[in-house]
């Protein structure tokens, strides 16, 4: 509609307009006959661990016929697809806008009825709080976590996962990152295998986890990257330069369904009854057309699971906003205003997208985000939680003088770690997870330090233990350093 009209509404048109049929009336409708009645039997004593992992800009090649592979770069995932239930997903953005599906899944609330553009997550989640399936698995015992290894206030994340009641985020900045795709410009994704171990370590009981996985992420470069990849990649009918992004694209995926493999590994080991669900969130920035694909949709991603415990293979077709209530309901948990409402419009046969399905969920959803709750009864049912950020704590253990450098020796630092002496932000040099070291002129006999993990804008997400510094060998005024700082990448990028 021209550059006026997308530039006003893209700044001016935010959040939902009150439906025409909004009233108190109509939301008793919906949660007195169109939301779930069945009872819930599952708990967090007797039910498995929920795990929904975003795999970035994940895409099933083979559904590109002009794409030849010298092997088939994901088999891992195909061997899933094989064997337990999957499906194609229908997603609300292309090639960017990883929240917007994030936000569907997690909510169960469709990014259709927010202004074009919109991301709800940096908008309406900024102050207001937001039923979810973690708030929901929590009214039946469930802890529930986010791992990712990407910046903890990229898409607002650490404010709105604390709006939809998460109880721990682990990001990057808790992470002791060190390996890179070869562009060095994501973190890789194997990272995410322990941490994902940790977080469900820290509680006795059943836990629902949410990953966010990088290790695929855009921009794909135009020109030859790695030398020998493990997948040779032709292209019909495309330059050079394209074929040198699939081929850089294609051997991360062949990076990710490795880690898949060791993900799932991982949980076999732990020995819990365990649900994994993969899904894209979107196709990859290739400039994809409709009749390049197999769907000859560019809104359709796929999705596979992977359980321990004998869940029957089940193939279906959906729409992010409807994924997690389908699999939930299959665990026989039908709690939570939108879980409700998708399953039982889903039982009654009505079709995601079609006109009453989507009524309803603006009506739904339109109450809960900026009406009277009426379906709460008016309560505040789900009030954000105190999110605690990462699951290990930083601590000092020790700090001395050594060639001209003060070493602060602890556990948990990451790149992202800074010293700060007396409540000062001072020049710190990451040297490992185990070694901070910053210029001896900045601290003195008796000051305190603390270590800080920084997100951007200088938010501290979590600090260490206090240490009184104290080395009777240490004299300031001889032992003077300028070592600059060591400052790590942000890789805080449009998605």
């Amino acid at each position: 509609y021209g550059y006026v009209y997308g530039f006003s509404t893209s700044m001016l048109d935010r959040g939902m307009s009150k439906p025409d049929h909004y009233s108190k009336d109509t939301i008793d409708t919906l949660v007195n006959n169109d939301a779930k009645t069945e009872p819930t039997t599952l708990n967090a004593k007797n039910g498995p661990n929920v795990v929904v992992v975003l795999l970035e800009s994940f895409y099933d090649v083979s559904e590109a016929d002009f794409v030849h592979t010298s092997e088939d770069p994901i088999p891992y995932f195909h061997e899933l697809e094989d064997n337990y239930s999957t499906g194609h997903l229908t997603v609300p953005v292309v090639g960017a806008g990883t929240c917007n599906t994030e936000f569907e899944m997690l909510t169960g609330m469709s990014c259709q009825f927010f202004g074009p553009g919109e991301y709800p997550q940096k908008t309406v989640l900024k102050k207001t709080d937001c039923e979810s399936v973690a708030g929901d698995l929590k009214k039946v015992g469930y802890s529930s976590h986010v791992v990712h290894n990407n910046g903890g206030n990229f898409y607002s994340r650490a404010n709105a996962f604390s709006q939809m009641c998460f109880d721990t985020f682990t990001c990057k900045e808790m992470l002791d990152i060190t390996d890179y795709t070869p562009l060095g410009s994501w973190p890789t994704d194997n990272i995410l295998v322990g941490a994902t171990k940790d977080a469900m370590d820290s509680t006795p009981d059943s836990d629902f986890v949410y990953t966010i996985t990088v290790g695929s992420h855009g921009d794909y470069p135009t020109e030859k990257i790695i030398e020998n990849p493990a997948i040779q990649v032709t292209c019909d009918g495309k330059d050079q330069a394209t074929t040198n992004k699939w081929e850089y694209y294609i051997n991360m995926l062949h990076n990710v369904d490795e880690f898949m493999r060791e993900y799932t590994a991982m949980f076999d080991k732990r020995g819990e009854d365990t649900l994994v669900i993969f899904f894209g969130d979107h196709l990859p920035t290739m400039g994809l057309t409709e009749d390049e694909i197999a769907t000859g949709d560019l809104f359709q991603t796929k999705y596979v699971t992977w359980n321990n415990f004998g869940m029957s293979k089940k193939d279906a077709d959906y729409t992010s906003y409807q994924l997690v209530s389908e699999y939930l309901d299959r665990l026989n948990f039908h709690e939570g205003t939108m879980v409700g409402l998708n399953q039982k419009m889903t039982d009654k046969g009505i079709k995601a997208g079609s006109d009453e399905y989507m009524n309803n969920l603006e009506l739904m959803q339109y109450d809960l985000l900026y009406g009277d709750r009426y379906a709460y009864g008016g309560k505040d049912l789900f009030p954000a939680s105190k999110i605690e950020m990462g699951i290990k704590d930083v601590v000092i253990r020790s700090a001395y003088l050594f060639n001209g450098r003060i070493h602060i020796y602890g556990d948990n630092f990451s790149k992202w770690s800074k010293v700060y002496v007396n409540g000062e932000k001072v020049n710190t040099t990451y040297e490992s997870g185990q070694c901070l070291t910053i210029n001896s002129s900045a601290v003195q006999n008796g000051d305190t330090l603390v270590v800080n993990q920084l997100g951007s804008n200088n938010t501290i997400f979590r600090s260490s233990n206090k240490f009184s510094f104290y080395d009777p060998n240490y004299n300031s005024a001889k032992s003077v350093s300028t070592e600059g700082e060591n400052t790590a990448p942000t890789n805080e990028k449009n998605d």
